[in-house]
């Protein structure tokens, strides 16, 4: 069961928000150390149809439909890779510079390390009462993320030089239902081996 605390519809994005890079890399140096082992689920956003977002207060989510209602479901082909996408709120603050973030398109917003380092591909979290693991997936910003922060932005979250940090952040399989809610205790069960 989910409650649906507002629905908006896809905005471009607001190219007077845009950050340049030098603006990017200095926000980015001032965000405060993320948690390691213990964070804290900040934002649930389900995506019912193409260009719509629902912000949710709580969900149940499933292995078979990830957030339920969330469109990732109503493909033909669901990759179970891609089931779930999430994003550090720091970072994804810091970008939108006082945009929604519900306009990044991601299911959930995390206060937690991302890092190859923190979370290798195969770790697995307990998000509430369900448990997820990170999937080999890599989540690039593309250009609807151009569109929405801008060119700067894009380059910055996919720069080599910072591409283990995962700013554009993760995917997520769940691996067994739970309820989660916005403040839900994100914890790291375990981490997996990363892979050389």
């Amino acid at each position: 069961m989910s409650e649906v605390l507002a629905r908006t519809n896809e905005t471009p994005g607001d190219s007077a928000r845009h950050l340049s890079t030098a603006q990017l890399e200095a926000g980015f140096r001032a965000l405060p150390t993320a948690p390691k082992d213990s964070g804290r689920l900040a934002l649930i956003i389900r995506r019912p149809v193409k260009n719509a977002r629902e912000s949710l207060s709580r969900a149940k989510l499933s292995p078979a439909a990830g957030l339920p209602g969330d469109n990732w479901s109503q493909k033909p082909s669901p990759d179970p890779t891609a089931q779930l996408t999430v994003m550090q709120t720091g970072v994804a603050e810091m970008i939108a510079n006082g945009q929604s973030l519900a306009l990044f398109g991601d299911n959930f917003f995390v206060d937690l390390d991302l890092s190859v380092a923190n979370l290798p591909v195969g770790s697995r979290l307990r998000v509430g009462e369900a448990v997820v693991e990170v999937t080999p997936m890599p989540h690039d910003g593309c250009h609807k993320f151009k569109a929405r922060f801008g060119n700067d932005a894009l380059r910055f979250v996919n720069a080599k030089s910072t591409r283990h940090l995962n700013l554009r952040g993760i995917y997520w399989r769940v691996i067994e239902a739970g309820e989660v809610e916005v403040g839900s205790t994100v914890q790291v069960l375990s981490r997996a081996t990363p892979h050389a």
